[in-house]
């Protein structure tokens, strides 16, 4: 019969499986640590104690999406989860958002018909318009109702401002001057329809101004001003063309910023702010946090900051494969953000994030 030997204790550093080799090779046992961060770790009750960076509802602004010309809500095969809305279900998201304690809704318009001006862009009956409307008169201002103030949903050509047209010698190029008067139009006709807040995002310099101008004209002076100001040419905006029926031929490189550029986004910022932001913005978030960092140290103003169409799908993707914990994947991703110096987030996850969050207080 043979008799077993006792196993040795690895919590013991005379009898550790590692302890012969390191005997003979000279290696004093470990002392033991006087500093122990991981005592703040040590149960969810602690860990919630000293968290440095938290998630409110509040700061989640959920972007959306209405069209013209169908009857039910309509699904983005790029977005699993994100719909085009019909009028009367964008209504339907924009109470249970606040419901939910989210903070804004975003929206942006999807229409029947498109021209080289975008001319549905600043129309009162124009989707975006109607949508804002109706929104308004659902939620009152127990949820801040954004507009998206662009010209590319609207657009024949898919630009976000006046295409220089054939026999000009910049024939083909974005007329950035020109294109500033829509946007002024469009800016006005949203606070008309009852946005809180309006959202520049073409990237056309002196936007900002030009809006600013015109809404304090127009007696407006108290909608808000939510600027995209470090907007780059991103590759993670594509599954928003499906979102929003893009027609763009070609790319948006002549006027939404270099990614290879972080000084510059910084500069775009303290631009608007001058120029009369009330918020500023950085799109995409997640592949910008440096950018976003900067902006947060230096910015007098709140810094928002977009998880685009991209960052989503990416995560849907993953999620459906088994790869990836799906709800701490998107927390962890909001966390960035925020703690990166993000005040508020454009997310899709935005209602779904502030319930969980609510169950869970």
């Amino acid at each position: 019969m043979t008799t077993a030997l006792p196993l040795p204790d690895p919590h013991d550093p005379a009898t550790s499986p590692a302890a012969d080799l390191l005997v003979s090779r000279g290696v004093p046992a470990p002392a033991a640590p006087t500093v122990r961060p991981r005592r703040l770790r040590r149960t969810p009750a602690l860990r919630g104690l000293v968290a440095e960076t938290r998630i409110d509802p509040g700061q989640l602004i959920l972007p959306a999406f209405v069209r013209e010309d169908i009857t039910e809500p309509a699904p983005i095969g790029a977005m699993p989860g994100v719909v085009q809305h019909t009028l009367e279900s964008i209504r339907r998201e924009a109470a249970a958002c606040a419901e939910a304690g989210v903070g804004a809704i975003d929206l942006f318009g999807v229409p029947a018909t498109r021209d080289q001006a975008g001319s549905q862009a600043w129309a009162e009956d124009g989707i975006l318009n109607r949508a804002i409307a109706a929104v308004r008169a659902e939620v009152g201002d127990a949820l801040v109702v954004c507009a998206d103030t662009c010209l590319d949903e609207f657009t024949s050509h898919g630009h976000c401002g006046l295409v220089r047209p054939d026999g000009d010698r910049r024939a083909g190029e974005i007329d950035n001057d020109s294109t500033l008067a829509l946007y002024q139009a469009m800016a006005v006709s949203q606070a008309e329809a009852g946005a809180h807040m309006v959202s520049p995002s073409g990237m056309m310099d002196g936007q900002v101004a030009a809006i600013r101008a015109a809404l304090d004209a127009t007696g407006h002076d108290d909608v808000t001003i939510l600027a995209y100001s470090a907007k780059y040419a991103s590759a993670y905006f594509g599954p928003f063309r499906e979102a929003v029926g893009s027609t763009l031929k070609g790319d948006r490189r002549t006027y939404q910023q270099d990614p290879a550029n972080r000084r510059e986004g910084l500069r775009e910022v303290l631009l608007d702010v001058e120029q009369g932001a009330d918020l500023v913005m950085v799109k995409p978030a997640g592949p910008y946090l440096d950018v976003l960092a900067d902006v947060a140290a230096a910015s007098p103003v709140p810094v928002a900051a977009y998880q685009v169409s991209g960052e989503y799908a990416m995560v849907e993707a993953a999620a459906a494969n088994g790869w990836i914990d799906r709800e701490r994947v998107i927390m962890e991703s909001l966390l960035g953000i925020v703690r990166a110096g993000a005040d508020c987030v454009l997310t899709y996850w935005a209602r779904e994030v502030a319930e969980r969050l609510r169950a869970q207080q």
